[in-house]
């Protein structure tokens, strides 16, 4: 019997959660435990989906890990200007110059692709990274396919496995929402209790 496309989706999805690894997960939140110690920043990135993503992401690590946090695409005037009077290119590493990022800041990238330089791909994301490694900064990622540029750039980088290319943009950016939602919740990082968590039924 042919399965349904439900079936099929989870069925992907349960195999692509068991093929993560769990070490890039577990070193990504000692990294953030460093960033946290140190009252260092995280600035979030991302383009599509991943801008989404940032939003959100800097929202629960300011909220339930008290850490100071940035989406860079969240100030749409600001990201405007900025790709108007200089290119898109740049638009996200002189966000971080204007920022005084520094060796206690990280940048966290979502990308599907994690970019490419040629053919020149997400180049914004890339850029931003090499930025922040220039200046003694962190790099951390959830990316998908093989990772790209920004995997490679990243320290660590959590690679969601590419299944299915049919539906690797799907994956990726469902996972990403749910592995942010994993680091905001370890205990490592002593979160806050979420709303709903300590609200008595």
């Amino acid at each position: 019997m042919n399965k349904s496309f439900e079936q099929l989706f989870f069925h992907q999805l349960k195999k692509i959660v068991d093929s993560i690894d769990l070490n890039e997960i577990n070193q990504t939140v000692k990294l953030i435990k460093e960033i946290k110690e140190k009252n260092g920043r995280i600035f979030f990135a991302g383009s599509g989906g991943g801008a989404g993503h940032s939003s959100h992401a800097a929202c629960d690590f300011r909220k339930l890990l008290d850490i100071e946090c940035y989406s860079i695409t969240d100030n749409v005037s600001e990201l405007t200007a900025r790709i108007n009077d200089d290119g898109w290119e740049t638009s996200y590493s002189d966000y971080l110059a204007v920022s005084k990022f520094n060796e206690n800041d990280c940048v966290f990238i979502f990308s599907v692709g994690g970019g490419s330089e040629n053919p020149a791909i997400s180049s914004q994301l890339i850029n931003v990274a090499k930025y922040a490694k220039s200046k003694g900064g962190k790099v951390l990622s959830i990316v998908g396919r093989d990772g790209g540029e920004v995997k490679n750039l990243s320290m660590p980088g959590i690679l969601i496995p590419n299944l299915d290319p049919e539906y690797v943009t799907a994956h990726t950016e469902g996972l990403q929402a749910y592995l942010w939602h994993m680091i905001v919740s370890h205990p490592d990082l002593d979160p806050k209790t979420p709303k709903w968590e300590g609200t008595t039924p």
